[in-house]
């Protein structure tokens, strides 16, 4: 068998695979794609509509104690919905956001699974609550939960997001390979569009779909590595282990608080304040309460608004309000910083706004490969058809006619 030959026999049953991954995954790839398009907006559009409730009206020179705003809140919601955490932005003019959540058990569904979830508003100078907002019926979570796990539970969806993922990953390499170019004179209908007048629709969709798929492959690649990211443990571990260059996992300490008769409200005071103190320049802080008698306030620092990738941790003693341990985003090692920062790759934030337009217009190319690609196939498979059938009875008719004379 000669070298050319084997070239074409590789590409044919490249194109085979690419054909059948494409018809297997191609449904879901596209919601995929339309779901990542809705969602990569999601936070400024959701401040836009939210901005009469995150801002308050006047800014006093000096706030309540956040444990005096937390206990009205609570009995604003209801004791029956314990409050989960408190956002505190540094921007002064910025409501206090208090999250309350319970997760559901025992079905498939996502709705099905949530008790309660809620974001509530609250003015930090004068405890009144400005909005509350259900998160289990926003429009952008739930745009969330279809991309993440198709509103099925995390343990059913994910794996079909995942494993879909993956075979969109090879799609896009044997689509490189059946892209590449033959010869010079070939490279150059690969890299433009050349159309005409004359030029029929299958020819331009055809060109929709080799040359839109090459030029967005490389950001095609890491919305869809940083996807299998969160999908796959294994995954994960791996981008960790090339990234760190160590397999030994970072050292998780759980601090533990000493058990005292003290005033807790003054010690989740004095957690804030620290926090406060020590990350001035910070975006925001969450704040989390022990989640029992042993356990610690956490407090998680996030550095810039609207991304996650600089984020730094703070344990104190729930009773004493004493800094137990902190552990800043520049001390930890490279696999680390790429794992926190996946999200923000995935959805373009860690580029800013440009990121996430090309983000977006990453995730609309993706969403049209498997139209223009199926649309192909069909046009190859069924559209032949009439041609064969019209040659066939041209044939027909010569021979009756040459035997009639």
């Amino acid at each position: 068998m000669t070298g050319k030959k084997k070239k074409s026999l590789f590409k044919t049953w490249v194109g085979r695979v690419h054909l059948w991954l494409g018809l297997a995954s191609g449904l879901v790839v596209l919601f995929l794609s339309v779901t990542g398009c809705l969602y990569v907006f999601s936070h400024e559009i959701t401040n836009w509509l939210r901005h009469d409730e995150m801002y308050v009206q006047q800014v006093k020179e000096k706030p309540l104690p956040i444990s005096e705003v937390w206990q009205s809140t609570q009995e604003f919601i209801g004791d029956d919905k314990p409050i989960t955490n408190v956002t505190v932005y540094n921007n002064p003019e910025k409501a206090l956001v208090f999250t309350v959540y319970e997760h559901g058990e025992g079905s498939v569904w996502y709705f099905e699974n949530i008790k309660y979830y809620y974001s509530i508003y609250a003015d930090p100078y004068t405890g009144k609550v400005l909005g509350v907002y259900d998160e289990e019926l926003d429009f952008f979570n739930i745009v969330k939960m279809l991309h993440w796990s198709l509103l099925l539970e995390t343990e059913i969806g994910q794996p079909i997001i995942g494993w879909s993922t993956f075979i969109f990953v090879i799609m896009l390499i044997t689509g490189i390979i059946l892209w590449w170019p033959k010869n010079k004179a070939a490279r150059k209908q690969r890299f433009a569009f050349r159309w005409k007048d004359s030029t029929k629709w299958r020819r331009k969709n055809y060109d929709l779909h080799n040359i839109s798929g090459f030029y967005i492959s490389v950001v095609a690649l890491i919305i869809a590595f940083t996807g299998m990211v969160f999908a796959f443990t294994w995954f994960k571990s791996i981008v960790y282990v090339a990234a760190s260059g160590t397999v030994v996992a970072p050292e998780i300490i759980k601090e533990q608080s000493v058990i005292a008769d003290t005033d807790k409200d003054a010690a989740f005071n004095e957690a804030y304040a620290v926090t406060k103190q020590r990350h001035a320049s910070a975006d925001a802080f969450r704040l989390t309460p022990a989640a029992d008698s042993t356990g610690v306030i956490n407090a998680y620092v996030q550095q810039h608004e609207g991304v996650y990738y600089k984020l730094h941790n703070i344990q104190f003693d729930q009773y004493s309000g004493e800094l137990l341990r902190e552990r800043r985003h520049e001390e930890k090692n490279f696999g680390e910083k790429l794992i926190t920062a996946n999200y923000d790759i995935h959805v373009g934030a860690i580029l800013g706004i440009p990121g996430k337009i090309i983000a977006f217009i990453g995730s609309f190319i993706c969403g049209m490969l498997p139209v223009t690609g199926f649309l192909i196939w069909y046009g190859r498979k069924y559209k032949k058809a009439p041609a064969e059938k019209k040659r066939n009875l041209l044939a027909f008719i010569k021979r009756n006619k040459a035997v009639t004379t």
